[in-house]
């Protein structure tokens, strides 16, 4: 039987093994976030943590609220006891249909005072960023869930020019919008009058297309991930992109 040595000698251990760290709390019927915070992130040294809770379509107000009672435990199964640099909730339109602050309160019960970010606080932190007055909406959602976010954003002081949605209700589907219908429906959706285009859903394939994007529509553009990335950057205090794109230029707050 093989004689097994174990060393007099314990290994040096590093604080982390990367330098940042985010967990990421996502649907479990998502396809795309994974894909795009590993694209952006990882290669600036943060690592993505995720945890999934349940979620059945269709994609409604209901549904999207019915997400709320599994937040605080999917946050808190994200490296159990030790500290995050920020919480992402990888759903735009459940954070409208709950609330910011309450989001905000049910991953403070399982990550206790680490930032959250969601993509509609951080589309509205990048909105702000850009000047942008005027905005023109797209959305996959149908109109009974497209509209919490439209009045979302005319509370938040933001002129909306164009809101377009496709009337879609399964976020399996969303993610299965090829890249260049995205930017079809965005050069349609984007009016002549608005200073920024926000393509919604963490479902839709667009963070890593928002060059082609801005080139077909004239304006920057913002999808769900890629303004939730920029965020998380800004919070670490990492100025560089994560990708292409006017966003990726400019300092959180302006």
């Amino acid at each position: 039987m093989t004689e097994i040595q174990q060393s007099s000698r314990k290994p040096r251990l590093d604080d982390r093994p990367v330098a940042h760290r985010i967990g990421l709390v996502a649907l479990s019927t998502d396809h795309t976030s994974e894909v795009d915070y590993a694209r952006m992130l990882a290669p600036r040294g943060i690592g993505v943590y995720v945890n999934r809770i349940p979620y059945a379509n269709p994609v409604t107000p209901a549904t999207l609220a019915a997400m709320e009672p599994d937040l605080a435990q999917g946050a808190a199964l994200i490296l159990p006891d030790e500290s995050l640099d920020a919480v992402i909730y990888g759903c735009t339109s459940a954070s409208v249909v709950i609330g910011e602050a309450a989001v905000q309160a049910a991953i403070w019960r399982g990550k206790p005072g680490t930032p959250v970010v969601t993509p509609i606080s951080a589309t509205l932190a990048g909105l702000r960023a850009i000047g942008a007055g005027r905005i023109s909406v797209l959305t996959p959602y149908s109109v009974e869930t497209s509209t919490p976010m439209a009045r979302l954003f005319e509370a938040e002081g933001f002129s909306v020019d164009r809101f377009t949605c496709l009337g879609m209700d399964d976020d399996r589907a969303m993610a299965r919008i090829a890249p260049d219908e995205i930017v079809a429906f965005a050069r349609d959706a984007a009016a002549k009058t608005s200073d920024a285009l926000f393509v919604s859903c963490t479902a839709v394939r667009a963070a890593g297309i928002i060059d082609v994007i801005e080139a077909a529509t004239g304006v920057p553009a913002l999808s769900s991930n890629y303004a939730a990335a920029w965020n998380v950057l800004r919070l670490l205090n990492d100025q560089g992109a994560a990708a292409s794109g006017h966003l990726m230029t400019l300092p959180l707050g302006g």
